[in-house]
């Protein structure tokens, strides 16, 4: 069954006084292309999150996400007091220079301004903890891929009643075809005898009107577009990966539906071609999502 592209998953996994999160999501694309943000004690394993990302996803937008929570014991800083010191005297300084008042709580201005902490602990990164990383990375992708299975479900479901809707309408056509036939061949006779007013021979004129109904003839393409129905919902069911496949077949049925309608001369069977036609960009739409 076929796939989204669009998902997202999540894990926490717990090591020595830390959580390990990892976030995976993604949207359509047409080839594999990764975000990533990655905590510093792993950055040095990035190469290795980007293969598991690409092996497990394949294909899409992906924005990853690995960062670590630590808990109070763990999470030790000091002020970096000259960094403090710094921007304490940019703020007056752009008082003086702008007319501006003072802050009126200068404890949560400064505290909010960038790296204030310095950290005590520089940590290494071991295998222990790399080994339960890459668990919490392996598991936030697989849940995606699974939210993707999901919404390939509903996507299937939305294309079988696409499809659906274009047979019964491409089989709503085939009532006014006769009717077609038999209202050219009076116009083209009462062109004749009314308004021209000439003599003609009936033989050549059945001649004639059988070589200009073949040309309007619609029934290769009617076979095509059937065919082209059936081809997408078979490759619906042959498994993921098949998005591109998918607009492929799309854009042959669009090419038989607009050939339909152009052979068309008759009202009823342009108003049927037109809603087949609202019925595929729907379809156009949400292939550009399936993997």
């Amino acid at each position: 069954m076929i796939q989204s592209m669009t998902g997202y998953g999540k894990s926490i996994v717990a090591f020595n006084g830390k959580k390990i999160h990892a976030e995976v999501k993604s949207l359509n694309s047409k080839a594999f292309d990764l975000t990533t943000r990655i905590a510093s004690i792993y950055r040095e394993k990035e190469m290795d999150v980007r293969q598991i990302l690409q092996q497990k996803l394949e294909r899409g937008k992906v924005d990853f996400v690995l960062w670590v929570e630590k808990d109070e014991t763990s999470a030790a800083c000091l002020f970096n007091l000259p960094l403090v010191k710094a921007y304490k005297q940019q703020i007056e300084l752009m008082q003086q220079e702008l007319g501006l008042p003072a802050p009126d709580d200068w404890y949560a201005t400064l505290l909010r301004l960038p790296d204030v902490f310095a950290h005590t602990d520089m940590e290494e990164l071991s295998d222990e903890e790399w080994l339960q990383a890459r668990c919490a990375v392996e598991e936030a992708a697989d849940e995606l891929v699974a939210f993707r299975q999901q919404e390939g479900k509903a996507l299937a479901a939305k294309f079988q009643e696409k499809i659906d809707n274009i047979a019964a309408l491409l089989a709503s056509i085939e009532p006014y075809e006769k009717e077609r036939t038999e209202k050219i061949r009076q116009r083209i006779v009462d062109a004749l005898e009314q308004n021209l007013g000439v003599d003609y021979d009936k033989n050549r004129l059945e001649q004639e009107m059988i070589y200009y109904i073949e040309k309007l003839d619609i029934s290769e393409e009617k076979q095509r577009l059937a065919n082209h129905l059936r081809y997408f919902v078979e490759t619906m069911h042959e498994g993921h990966g098949q998005g591109k496949k998918l607009g492929f077949i799309a854009q042959e049925m669009g090419r038989e539906i607009n050939t339909t309608g152009s052979k068309s001369n008759l009202a009823e069977m342009q108003n049927l071609v037109v809603k087949m036609k609202d019925e595929l960009e729907q379809i156009k739409e949400q292939v550009l999502n399936v993997m």
